[in-house]
């Protein structure tokens, strides 16, 4: 509530100031911001201790990294940025993120070249958090744009739906790639369902297009984790690009992110249409 009476605040004194457009522009950009604020903050771990770490350091970079994240954690459901409910979901994500590593690392994908203690089969716990600040992400976003989907498909063809997504990316080493038949269903499934969000007043966007602008932004965070070399990709440096098929691998796993915060945040999803013209809160 207290966060909900800041937003109000900020908004009424912005648009006391400017033109409705811009105020509505900045406090889209504020509350993304917000939203994002787990995994900004793990994104700036991941740079600060790149450029201040020492080989012979007591700690390892990625137990301190481990450390860091599990702290910011704790921070989140103490200052109640997180509720119980949404972090169970989150771990949920986490471990799942965590598997899919594992096998990932065994398969050749990609690796993580430092030192640690806290690893499971090479993979260090930190990465789960990385799963997990998107699943926070999407919580956050949620709450924080009191966003609604609708109309929303059956619900348990969503969760199929990102579970054949999440055994793909297993199955694929074996059989062939799933994606394009994928990235078909989710246009099919998810064509007429829009995501409301409110800004002074309710806007919408087709919720594919949401998944791609938020594979994007993923991808960059990609290239920041390369550049850290906190984990590299099978063949690639430090100074190079992360591969634009990553966009396409994280497109998918949202998905499965979605999914996965629905367990929890099932109120947001409707069968029938939003009425556009219905008061802002």
């Amino acid at each position: 509530m207290q966060t909900r009476t800041l937003e109000r605040r900020l908004g009424d004194w912005l648009r006391a100031k400017l033109p409705t457009p811009i105020t509505e522009f900045v406090m889209f950009v504020v509350k993304m911001g917000w939203a994002t604020l787990f995994g900004g903050l793990l994104l700036v771990g991941m740079i600060v201790s790149s450029k201040i770490w020492q080989a012979d350091w007591p700690i390892a970079r990625y137990d301190a990294l481990v450390a860091y994240a599990l702290t910011l954690q704790i921070l989140f459901l103490v200052f109640k940025l997180e509720t119980f409910s949404e972090a169970k979901v989150i771990l949920l994500f986490h471990l799942t993120g965590t598997i899919m590593e594992v096998f990932k690392l065994h398969m050749g994908s990609w690796d993580y070249p430092g030192a640690g203690v806290l690893k499971i089969a090479g993979v260090p716990l930190f990465s789960g958090f990385m799963y997990a600040s998107v699943g926070s992400f999407m919580a956050r976003a949620i709450r924080l744009f009191d966003m609604r989907f609708a109309p929303f498909p059956p619900y348990a063809l969503t969760l199929l739906f990102a579970g054949v997504i999440y055994l793909n990316f297993f199955t694929h080493h074996f059989i062939p790639d799933l994606r394009i038949g994928i990235f078909l269903c989710s246009l099919l499934l998810f064509w007429r369902t829009r995501i409301w969000f409110e800004i002074g007043r309710w806007y919408w966007m087709p919720l594919p297009l949401a998944a791609f602008l938020s594979s994007f932004f993923l991808w960059i965070a990609e290239n920041v984790g390369t550049a850290t070399q906190t984990w590299l990709y099978n063949g690639q440096s430090a100074s190079d690009l992360v591969n634009f098929s990553k966009m396409g691998s994280w497109y998918m796993l949202l998905y499965v992110a979605f999914g996965t915060v629905t367990l929890v945040l099932r109120e947001p999803l409707s069968k029938g249409p939003i009425d556009p013209n219905r008061p802002a809160g």
